[in-house]
């Protein structure tokens, strides 16, 4: 898929909004990615994934062992990347504030892993993610989204591959354009803190 055949799933799901949103780092947009929306749709789910993992190298799809995504945004493309990878997908979720394994799931020592996620803005939910794989002894060898909001500027200390790189401006609290800081801000996400 294209990139713009991606934005034209994002739109046709109305799953790029418009208005004045605070993300999950924090930062301020006129724009919002709302990938549940766009996921909601199986088929479409499955045909973004299966997209997503035509961009990784042949050599690291040959590689992964399972597939690991934070909750929540992640879950649904994850499961999917793992459909298309044949491997298993599991998710890290939250409970206090710290990314953990639950549910029973697990990382064999050594187990390599692709970290999915559905967007990344800073990349502080996926070096937090990474790190919570390797402190449950995984080795992530790559991470992927399907949106890179970072204009290709994230470091998360792996490879890291996206779907589409959008460079949609975020703001700090203090440097509010006067059309942003006039609206109110929503918080369309999943975590509320």
């Amino acid at each position: 898929m294209t990139e713009d055949e991606v934005l034209a799933e994002f739109r046709a799901s109305h799953a790029l909004l418009e208005g004045h949103f605070l993300l999950s780092s924090g930062r301020h947009s006129a724009y919002y990615l709302q990938c549940a929306r766009v996921l909601m749709n199986p088929e479409r789910a499955g045909q973004l994934a299966r997209a997503l993992v035509q961009k990784l190298p042949r050599e690291l799809r040959m590689k992964v062992q399972k597939v690991v995504s934070p909750a929540m945004g992640g879950v649904i493309i994850g499961h999917e990347v793992g459909r298309a990878l044949d491997v298993d997908a599991v998710f890290l979720e939250r409970p206090t504030g710290t990314f953990e394994l639950r549910r029973g799931f697990t990382i064999e020592p050594g187990e390599r892993v692709l970290m999915v996620e559905d967007v990344v803005t800073t990349g502080l939910s996926s070096r937090e993610a990474i790190a919570a794989v390797t402190a449950a002894g995984g080795e992530v060898i790559a991470a992927t989204a399907l949106v890179d909001r970072t204009a290709g500027e994230v470091d998360l200390g792996v490879p890291f591959h996206a779907l589409v790189t959008i460079n949609f401006p975020t703001y700090a609290e203090g440097d509010l354009p006067p059309e942003l800081a006039a609206l109110e801000a929503v918080k369309p996400g999943s975590r509320k803190a």
